[in-house]
């Protein structure tokens, strides 16, 4: 059960009462009259052999609201690309399946690289960003939601109560990021957000005093949810990166071009459970170790457009700063855990402080030896003022690849 309580400077919508998911869908199906919905799933061809995207699929096969479906397919060959057509056939919505590794979309990828326009390293950033590309090109939808193609508790009350914010003509939201308590099979889950994200947030307020953007930051309950929604028109101007700052980068980006009170968070599962990466202590290139340093640097990055100078000093007076802060948290999630009668490894939460603690340094010292990196992909603007016809090229390859191996 939700409470009404509104903390930060965005607007947070609750679950206050068990309203049927009947009843939200049949005022989406009149929203949609209006502004017409698309769903972005960007999937690994591994998620398929998997049982989270099956249950998925059966749910939203289910919804009669929704317009357009967008599945960006990652890490497939012409045998998986096939079997990917057929998995996802049953849905009775329209949808387009990109293939990302095919060869006509990979030509397309050679286009933005002779301009210097490709993303600059594959993952989950660079197939949202060519399947908002094609949802440009597409000019069906005026919201738009996503989210991940791993989540093990997943039904459709989620994906309406995602949607409403910004399908509701009546409201004025231009942007909608889910949230949910980390809390399955007797565990609180959720260690980036619980124990990287909030702490370093409250570390640099410490620091720097409380700038505009960390108190914005604070005010989302689940930074790092992989769920949200947007009018149409956030798309246009929109810079992601390509790594595992994606989430916080979009975040980011919706402070820079918007006021906080067209921005809200939504309340969207009880129950919320998706794969977990490994801590990756040793292999700082993949896992939460990775994601911890992604994480940190565009947290960084941010504060340095906002005039905030950092160097060598200042990050080791951040990670003591949070490292502390961080210790204080774990003893605070451990005592919320007893209480519930949850599980909760406390050498395990304080290996990962320790872990995320060093990469914050590591983080901040990539920072500083590259200045000149390009962490965002560019906007869809700037593409289309570069190559203008490569969004209806662009279409075309994505009809051509469903017709011809389907």
């Amino acid at each position: 059960m939700g409470d009404f309580y509104q903390n930060g400077i965005i607007t947070t919508l609750h679950n206050l009462v068990d309203r049927s998911v009947e009843d939200l869908e049949a005022e989406l199906l009149t929203f949609s009259k209006r502004r017409p919905m698309a769903l972005i799933l960007p999937s690994l061809y591994s998620e398929l052999e998997g049982t989270a995207l099956t249950a998925i699929i059966d749910e939203i096969a289910k919804v009669d609201y929704i317009d357009e479906i967008i599945i960006g397919l990652d890490q497939a060959n012409e045998e998986q690309y096939r079997h990917a057509l057929k998995f996802f056939s049953r849905l009775p919505q329209r949808h387009r399946v990109l293939w990302n590794d095919g060869p006509r979309l990979q030509a397309i990828d050679q286009r933005l690289k002779s301009r210097g326009l490709s993303p600059a390293e594959p993952g989950k950033g660079r197939n949202v960003w060519f399947c908002i590309g094609y949802i440009q090109a597409s000019g069906r939808a005026e919201a738009i939601a996503l989210h991940d193609c791993d989540i093990l508790t997943y039904d459709r009350r989620l994906l309406a109560q995602l949607f409403y914010p910004v399908a509701n003509p009546g409201f004025n939201y231009e942007f909608c990021k889910g949230f949910y308590a980390r809390v399955a099979d007797g565990k609180i889950n959720g260690r980036v957000s619980r124990l990287l994200v909030t702490p370093l947030i409250r570390s640099l307020k410490k620091i720097f005093g409380s700038l505009d953007y960390l108190d914005y930051l604070d005010s989302y309950r689940y930074p790092l949810s992989g769920e949200f929604s947007m009018r149409k028109d956030v798309l246009n101007d929109l810079r992601i990166p390509s790594d595992w700052g994606l989430e916080i980068g979009v975040l980011s980006e919706m402070y820079r071009n918007y006021s906080t009170n067209r921005l809200c968070q939504v309340d969207i599962a009880d129950v919320y459970d998706h794969k977990h990466q490994d801590l990756s202590e040793e292999d700082d290139g993949g896992g939460l170790s990775k994601m911890s340093i992604d994480i940190s640097k565009a947290v960084f990055r941010k504060l340095a457009t906002n005039g905030v100078v950092f160097n060598s000093e200042t990050f080791r007076s951040i990670k003591a700063t949070y490292y502390r802060v961080a210790l204080d948290f774990v003893d605070s999630y451990r005592n919320d855990a007893v209480m519930n009668g949850l599980d909760l490894d406390l050498h395990r939460e304080e290996q990962a402080v320790e872990l995320f603690a060093q990469n914050i340094v590591k983080a901040g010292n990539m920072f500083l030896e590259n200045p000149m990196e390009t962490p965002f992909i560019p906007s869809w603007n700037r593409v289309c003022s570069a190559e203008p016809t490569l969004l209806d090229d662009m279409m075309a390859a994505v009809v051509a690849d469903n017709e011809e191996y389907s």
